[in-house]
């Protein structure tokens, strides 16, 4: 399933435990030794699997362990400066060289 905005909360959340599941899976790693690895309790990673709300620092710590972290970054990049912020980085940097 494509995640979508027009997927309801519940849809988004079971298949992000569908997703988080396989990549456990495609790991050979059993829930427990997830659990143990990330830092949670073995119910944790099967709320997380089940589709079930759990704790944003539970989800931060299951992505670490399972080396997929980066996954937020592209989720939710750094915002690029405003237009009046790089004038004013623009305004820092050197424009000509000295002569010698």
């Amino acid at each position: 399933m494509k995640i979508e905005g027009e997927n309801s909360d519940t849809a988004v959340l079971e298949e992000l435990g569908r997703r988080l599941a396989r990549t456990r899976l495609e790991r050979n790693q059993t829930q427990a030794q997830l659990a143990r690895e990330a830092g949670v309790s073995k119910a944790t990673i099967e709320r997380l699997e089940a589709g079930d709300a759990v704790r944003t620092t539970s989800l931060i710590r299951v992505l670490r362990a399972l080396r997929r972290l980066e996954v937020l970054d592209q989720v939710l990049p750094e915002p690029l400066p405003s237009p009046v912020e790089r004038l004013k980085l623009e305004g820092r940097q050197r424009r000509r060289a000295r002569g010698g």
